[in-house]
């Protein structure tokens, strides 16, 4: 091959109307995006893709342990390194810009990314970018022109500068979100770990409610977005728990009819305390509350529905809630033995639990084990 068609054989410089094709593509997926690494793989694309770059990484700065980290790096797994180091580090640090041709002639090049991954970098831009207060919380790097002239130009700087100043923007409400979801996820736990601590319950029951309700719901087909809501919200099924009297909760014995209407009361209340709320996670938590207790022939509480008109999540934690009940110490009973818990969900496949569920729960079954045993109480002594 002549030296013109190898030429020709690489990609060339993006014109104005393929710039504005590939901004608008990925600004159009970013903005509908909540998931930081999903946000950070299009933006490394996104970059990538402007400056015609054979890899972009997008670096953030890890505060609490003083690294920065690429959670997306192309061809690569997370890489750490210290916050001031390589020329990410000095952009970061100084708020400049750098447009490096060879980046093993440039001392402040850390080739530690390279010794990890096998790489050979040469040509660099790293951008440093800002939050909506202006300070810096990251930088953009592209890695090896790809295009004939085999380095970055001005032009090429100060098109990343541009996905940097959107990428910044986009993050910082990415980030927001995914903080505000954890701490609604440690508030739920937290408070479904608080119900059944006043039933002197061990907080690996909610755990493990939650894991085979994921487990379950996946069995069934469920898409993993909703088995992980699912997850995240079923460890409130006994919120309400927190208004039932000591001396019906906590009564070694068999309850009376009179105390087992007031014990019936817990989803009730749970759902009293949740129905309000206009975020999904605590409207989800709020179904399950209120029906895991309903029963799919129609014997079940507060408001004996049947079949389907039970929302699936309540249907899904009753088979979780009894299965881990069944097989745990209570204040009234002892554990039951593996046998006899399968046989009762035998007999109440579609009694007490929905057909299909209980199908699922013993194609799931060793998985389910496998959640118990991680997860099993310890013995009191």
């Amino acid at each position: 091959m002549q030296n013109g068609d190898a030429e020709n054989a690489l990609p060339q410089e993006r014109t104005p109307e393929e710039l504005l094709r590939i901004i608008f593509d990925y600004t159009a997926k970013i903005s509908v995006e909540r998931r930081l690494r999903n946000v950070l793989l299009l933006m490394a694309d996104m970059g990538r893709e402007m400056v015609v770059a054979d890899r972009c990484t997008v670096w953030l700065i890890d505060h609490a342990e003083q690294e920065l980290f690429s959670v997306i790096a192309h061809g690569a797994n997370e890489i750490r390194m210290p916050v001031g180091s390589g020329f990410a580090g000095h952009s970061i640090t100084t708020g400049e810009s750098l447009l490096i041709d060879d980046a093993y002639e440039d001392p402040r090049f850390n080739a530690a990314s390279d010794r990890q991954t096998g790489y050979r970098t040469k040509s660099i831009i790293t951008v440093p970018f800002v939050d909506n207060d202006g300070v810096i919380i990251g930088a953009y790097q592209a890695i090896n022109k790809l295009t004939p002239q085999g380095a970055f130009s001005r032009r090429d700087l100060e098109q990343l500068k541009l996905a940097a100043a959107y990428a910044g923007k986009s993050l910082e409400s990415v980030i927001l979100h995914e903080e505000i979801e954890s701490t609604q996820r440690e508030i739920i736990f937290t408070m479904g770990q608080i119900g059944e601590s006043r039933s002197k319950e061990t907080g690996n029951h909610v755990k493990r409610v939650a894991e085979y309700s994921a487990v379950l719901a996946l069995g069934l087909g469920l898409p993993p977005k909703e088995a992980k809501l699912l997850r995240m919200v079923s460890p409130m099924h006994d919120i309400g728990k927190v208004a039932i009297p000591d001396a019906v909760l906590l009564k070694p014995g068999k309850l009376t009819p009179e105390e087992f209407d007031q014990m019936k009361q817990h989803t009730v209340v749970g759902y009293q305390l949740l129905k309000s709320s206009g975020r999904e996670l605590l409207k989800a938590a709020a179904i399950v509350a209120y029906q895991h207790h309903e029963k799919w022939n129609g014997t079940g509480y507060p408001r004996g529905l049947k079949e389907e008109e039970i929302h699936l999540y309540g249907r899904i934690t009753a088979v979780a809630d009894v299965f881990d009940a069944l097989g745990s110490d209570r204040i009234y009973k002892k554990a039951w033995a593996l046998e006899p818990i399968l046989a009762l969900f035998r007999e109440e496949r579609g009694r007490h639990f929905d057909p299909r569920i209980v199908d699922v729960f013993f194609e799931q079954l060793p998985a389910l084990l496998g959640i118990r045993e991680h997860y099993r109480d310890e013995p009191a002594f």
